[in-house]
């Protein structure tokens, strides 16, 4: 039986999450050991993390009060799942986007672990009811979806069972804001969770606006790059609201009725294909094109951005 001893990670799934997750815990001081099935993925994680976490410490954008060797020396890998969950007090299991591999998975973990541990999923998308569905340790079952990339994005959604204890809800949410991360509750379980309900209502009038020739794809990236996003970089919807009125009530006296003329007339969900997608393919390869070393090189600059934008937040906090 695995037993709980504070200060010990098991991340299960060494790819790009389950390598960020790594980083962020070392960075909270805690023993981290990456668990996956084949010693190629385990050893080439280890690399990128090394590579990784020396450039953050470089750029002095490394997390934590330790340094980068001493974080190292806290991540090692595993390729043997009852030796990596051993000890630990916190289980995040990052294995691919798939219902049955994360069912197995759990499972697994369900035979091997005591009744003190957190499992946790970094899924996105799966109903915590479908992942843990039998699962004898279901209080102990908690979906904690981070934000791609991690490392940089700070949300974290943490989504219960019906059955997950209080408990491990708020256990999970002291963890996440202990390693910097900003955890957020959502009650219940629904599809989307929070975050992708929010991207996916703003993709699909997005998708309409370029649809019905209202606006070029590029434009309407910039209307959220340089229009909403600059607040909402800050700022969420509801407090948006707040100060562009004298206080909420005024905002909804005043627009509310604009608001529900506008919203009546937003059009079906689109499919996303046809000549539609071919148009906005063109536009953004026009600006990224598509091949894997220009999209590797945007990437980084975004994650460059995502830093230098975190250090400003952390500078812009409310006194």
């Amino acid at each position: 039986m695995a037993s709980a001893a504070a200060g010990e990670v098991a991340i299960i799934g060494s790819g790009l999450i389950g390598q960020s997750w790594a980083m962020l815990f070392a960075s909270g001081g805690f023993k981290v050991k990456l668990y996956d099935i084949g010693q190629q993925q385990v050893t080439n994680a280890l690399e990128k993390i090394r590579k990784e976490m020396k450039f953050l410490e470089q750029s002095g954008s490394l997390k934590g009060s330790l340094g980068a060797e001493e974080q190292l020396s806290l991540i090692s890998g595993c390729l043997n799942i009852q030796e990596a969950v051993e000890g630990a007090m916190h289980i995040q299991e990052c294995v691919p986007e798939n219902l049955e591999l994360k069912k197995k998975i759990f499972a697994q973990l369900d035979q091997i672990v005591d009744d003190k541990v957190v499992l946790s999923s970094s899924t996105s998308c799966l109903l915590p009811s479908k992942v843990f569905a039998g699962l004898a340790h279901v209080k102990q079952c908690i979906v904690a979806h981070p934000v791609n990339p991690p490392y940089y994005v700070p949300l974290v959604e943490l989504v219960p069972h019906p059955k997950t204890a209080p408990a491990t809800v708020d256990r999970t949410y002291a963890l996440m804001q202990k390693i910097g991360q900003s955890p957020v509750r959502v009650m219940k379980e629904i599809d989307g969770f929070a975050l992708n309900r929010l991207q996916y209502a703003v993709i699909s009038e997005a998708w309409r606006l370029v649809e019905e020739g209202i606006v070029s794809p590029s434009d309407l990236d910039l209307v959220v790059s340089d229009g909403l996003g600059m607040r909402y970089a800050f700022i969420g919807p509801l407090e948006t609201m707040h100060l562009n009125a004298e206080g909420m009530l005024s905002y909804c006296d005043r627009y509310s009725e604009g608001m529900q003329h506008v919203l009546k007339t937003f059009g079906p969900i689109p499919d996303f294909s046809g000549a539609t997608v071919e148009k906005v393919n063109q536009a953004m390869c026009v600006k990224v094109p598509n091949d894997p070393e220009h999209l590797a090189a945007r990437r980084q600059w975004r994650d460059e951005c995502l830093l230098r934008l975190a250090k400003l937040k952390r500078q812009m906090q409310p006194q």
